[in-house]
């Protein structure tokens, strides 16, 4: 787009700024001020990943079809019971009905959705958090939730998020000693904990 400054869809600026001058990071902010919606909408579409193709999108509907229809059998196999007296599978059985329904929906009227993005290297961050998280859920039981938590948390931020190590750390620590004041000084849980 001509006359337009490329700025990267984060709003942030790599360039330094010149002696005397503002820095990059509020050059960068004054630059997508003066731009306007339509010019901000052309630019993201400039910079976000290519699109998925027709397999992509078959793939990933029969990837929920498949967990959604697990998960019916698996509630069915828990038990629904009744509305009035529900067993442990009925909720789990209504969310696994609604992603076969979803699934179904997605095969047949969104193969050709063009809104789909191609897989990319932060494409794998969604799997690392679910990696991190079904670890920390496993050590909890063994060695407590603090060292897990404080783990997961600085992986999150750190990695995944592209936080700082100093807001990281506070932040991560900040969080593990409020579950800890909250779950198990005030509450009494019986959360597995270390102290």
């Amino acid at each position: 787009m001509p006359g337009t400054p490329s700025v990267p869809a984060g709003g942030s600026s790599e360039t330094a700024a010149a002696p005397g001058r503002d820095s990059p990071h509020n050059l960068s902010e004054e630059i997508l001020d003066e731009l306007t919606p339509e010019q901000l909408a052309a630019q993201w579409e400039e910079e976000k990943p290519p699109a998925a193709g027709a397999l992509a999108n078959t793939a990933s509907s029969l990837v929920v079809l498949g967990v959604g229809v697990g998960a019916v059998i698996l509630s069915l196999a828990m038990g629904l019971g009744t509305p009035a007296s529900p067993q442990p599978g009925l909720w789990p059985f209504i969310i696994s009905c609604v992603m076969v329904a979803l699934g179904l929906f997605q095969l047949i009227l969104g193969r050709h959705n063009r809104d789909a993005e191609k897989f990319t290297r932060m494409s794998a961050a969604p799997l690392t958090g679910l990696v991190t998280l079904a670890a920390m859920v496993a050590l909890m039981p063994l060695i407590g939730f603090e060292l897990p938590a404080l783990v997961l948390c600085v992986v999150w931020m750190r990695f995944l998020g592209g936080e700082t190590w100093r807001s990281t750390l506070v932040i991560s620590t900040s969080v593990v000693v409020a579950f800890y004041a909250i779950f198990v000084l005030a509450l009494n849980t019986s959360i597995p904990h270390l102290f």
